[in-house]
């Protein structure tokens, strides 16, 4: 019979999305054995300190990678926008799964949306993209770090440490709570994060065993429009460490791809949105990046760089 096992984070949201890829494997493979392997990542211990202070995203992958090349587990799970833009030596992301909701929500213990909170307002959201966003916006709220996992986080707006929050809709809802939603965030006004939404699938390099099991697993559509956001967020040095969006849709063999980079404080936000066949991806992201740059975003991120060597 075969085997496999599955290395994920502890976390609610990051189980119920291993256990949606067990049930998928299952589906493809009646009879398969499939283990999971639940482990605590230095991304879930650090919770004093904003992200983009102590590593990025990528302190939520390492300890499942290492049970990747130690031979402990066989796939990892992650979303897709936590993992680097370049893959670890290795290991490969290659099977990507259907994309749920890709935007941001709103959650105001009022029930109001972004244009009626008052002045003030104390808004919660550790992410640069996001503050960047709210400050072009809304330059007289008042925002404040907020980490912790999805339950943690509506826990605290619910006791008053802060009057909204901003998470993304795609956990929200896998963990049935979109009932906290009070205002979807949606483009052109607002972008989210490369990936969002997107469930990857790691392996490691040459195991054309895993390889063959992950193969009907993926959806060549989120395969798509995931790798032409990543295009642009690897030109450009994406990380958390840096205010950027990226957001493409299909639409029958048309792709459309919109890219923003921006300053922490909001004064500055560049914008760049191209369209083109979906055969052109690459071409496409090509022109998103050269347009950003040639707006200044390279200076954007050059600045931001040496501000955190400072």
């Amino acid at each position: 019979m075969t085997k496999i096992t599955i290395a994920t984070r502890k976390s609610e949201l990051a189980m119920w999305q291993a256990r949606h890829a067990e049930a998928l494997l299952r589906r493809a493979h009646p009879g398969i054995e499939i283990e999971l392997l639940p482990m605590v990542t230095k991304g879930d211990i650090i919770l004093d300190q904003p992200l983009a202070e102590i590593g990025g995203k990528g302190l939520f992958l390492k300890e499942l990678e290492k049970a990747l090349l130690n031979g402990d587990a066989d796939i990892a799970v992650h979303s897709m926008k936590d993992v680097p833009m370049e893959d670890a030596p290795g290991l490969e992301v290659e099977v990507l799964l259907g994309r749920a909701n890709p935007f941001d929500a709103l959650l105001d213990r009022a029930g109001r949306g972004l244009d009626d909170l008052p002045a003030g307002a104390r808004v919660g959201t550790s992410s640069l993209r996001r503050q960047c966003q709210l400050r072009a916006l809304r330059p007289d709220l008042e925002l404040a770090d907020l980490r912790g996992n999805v339950n943690t986080r509506i826990r605290k707006l619910e006791e008053g440490e802060y009057d909204a929050i901003i998470l993304a809709c795609a956990g929200l809802e896998r963990l049935g709570l979109e009932r906290y939603i009070t205002q979807t965030l949606e483009p052109p006004r607002w972008l989210p994060a490369a990936t969002q939404g997107t469930i990857g699938i790691q392996n490691r390099e040459g195991d054309q065993r895993v390889r063959e099991l992950l193969k009907p697993l993926g959806d060549p559509a989120s395969t798509l429009r995931t790798r032409a956001e990543r295009a642009v967020a690897t030109a450009l040095q994406g990380s958390c460490q840096v205010p950027l969006a990226v957001y493409a849709t299909l639409t029958g063999d048309r792709l459309d791809l919109s890219g923003l980079v921006g300053t922490p404080d909001g004064a500055t936000v560049l914008r760049s949105d191209h369209d083109g066949p979906a055969s052109d991806a690459d071409s496409i992201a090509e022109r998103v990046t050269a347009d950003l740059v040639g707006q200044g975003a390279a200076e954007i991120i050059a600045s931001l760089g040496s501000a955190r060597g400072r």
